[in-house]
């Protein structure tokens, strides 16, 4: 059977020797995982293009009743990006998110509001030309909500990360002491994102690394998010 759906590229990994498995977030079908053959051919367009991180694509795709790896028909970028190819910082959150997200979704089935919110987001992003330094720690707590643990508060969030710890002193405090020079930051950001665009390199590396052990609290086995050290590279400052 075949079914017209939008999708979101989350990843890929290499399969034979012009192949990929590439695994999309689709509006119909929630996630799903697909043999997408002849796009690293050296002799064709390169269409292995269509498949980066956070791609936004139209698809015509088959279903099999006994779910598992299916194949796409057809496929075309549906919103070709104007900005996030051509800015490191940009693209590099991508790569990061992708990698969140896909260590977070699991469920092959539709979800709407959840793909609605990630394309959407995507697209916004893409158009901001200034001031999204915060766009990953945005959409993460955004994101939350649409997984089902999304935040009250920024004490919601220090104070579940502070007591999931071994108390260790950090920078000679307490960690409850510590993540709460937080909490106005991350209040910011979930209900007034536009106060916090002034935040400094050091504090948006604190607030993530905070923000993703909250996502381990309730993400099982969300793992080690192996891009995380590139992202703090290019945002270094």
């Amino acid at each position: 059977m075949l079914v017209k759906t939008r999708g979101i590229v989350l990843n890929f990994i290499k399969y034979r020797e012009t192949s990929i498995i590439a695994r999309v977030y689709t509006e119909e079908l929630g996630l799903q995982t697909y043999i997408v053959n002849s796009v690293r051919q050296k002799s064709t367009t390169p269409r292995i293009a269509l498949f980066q991180p956070f791609t936004l694509l139209d698809m015509v795709v088959y279903t099999s009743a006994k779910g598992g790896i299916t194949r796409i028909s057809e496929y075309k970028c549906s919103y070709p990006y104007t900005s996030i190819p051509f800015d490191i910082r940009k693209s590099s959150m991508l790569l990061f998110l992708s990698e969140v997200v896909s260590h977070t979704i699991k469920e092959e089935e539709e979800n709407r509001p959840l793909f609605d919110y990630m394309y959407q987001a995507m697209v916004y992003f893409d158009q901001q030309t200034e001031g999204f330094e915060n766009f990953h720690l945005i959409f993460l707590l955004q994101l939350s909500f649409y997984l089902g643990f999304g935040p009250t508060s920024g004490t919601d969030i220090t104070s579940q990360v502070a007591f999931a710890g071994n108390q260790q002193l950090i920078n000679g405090r307490p960690g409850i002491i510590h993540f709460q020079l937080f909490e106005g930051h991350f209040d910011n950001l979930l209900h007034q994102p536009e106060q916090a665009q002034n935040l400094n390199g050091k504090v948006r590396r604190e607030l993530l690394h905070i923000l993703l052990k909250y996502y381990q609290l309730h993400v099982e086995k969300l793992g080690e998010i192996r891009s995380l050290n590139v992202l703090s590279e290019v945002l270094a400052e």
